[in-house]
């Protein structure tokens, strides 16, 4: 099975994007071309710019909050691939976990701040012990995706 989160992700992009604008546009109509007037619906040009400011603020923080990381998930070859990086207004570092079927040693999931981040810790293990990985956000995906995630490397997970 391979599958990745990218629209996931572009929506997220999408958004980011459109938030920006939507808060530009609203300070070049208010302030530079003085096209709205104020008081609008009882609230002046200061407080209309703070709720815009804050609401832009929370869609901008929320995926780096959240750690929305892309995901990129294979089990076709020899090997359980996982790629990934932030997903945020800025991109991360792009990193890669490959691990042999025959080694894979199981998995944890974290849930933190009322189920909403979500990590998956991957174990490998060596003849000198069990190297862990440092954990995959999988906060991005549905929860779909995560079940199949799950039971894919649940049934490579030898007791």
């Amino acid at each position: 099975m391979t599958f990745d989160n990218s629209k996931t992700i572009i929506n997220v992009r999408i958004k980011l994007f459109a938030a920006t604008v939507i808060l530009i546009a609203y300070l070049i109509l208010a302030y530079a071309a003085e096209f709205i007037k104020f008081p609008l619906l009882g609230l002046n040009d200061t407080i209309w710019t703070v709720i815009l400011a804050g609401l832009w603020l929370f869609f901008i923080i929320m995926p780096l909050f959240l750690n929305y990381q892309f995901v990129f998930f294979s089990d076709d070859t020899e090997r359980i691939i996982f790629r990934y990086f932030n997903a945020g207004i800025v991109g991360g570092k792009k990193n890669s976990v490959e691990i042999d079927k025959h080694s894979f040693a199981g998995y944890n999931v974290d849930k933190r701040f009322f189920g909403l981040i979500i990590s998956l810790t991957l174990f490998q293990r060596f003849s000198e012990g069990v190297a862990k990985y440092p954990p995959v956000y999988i906060s991005a995906l549905s929860k779909e995706e995560r079940s199949k995630i799950l039971r894919v490397l649940s049934s490579y997970t030898v007791a």
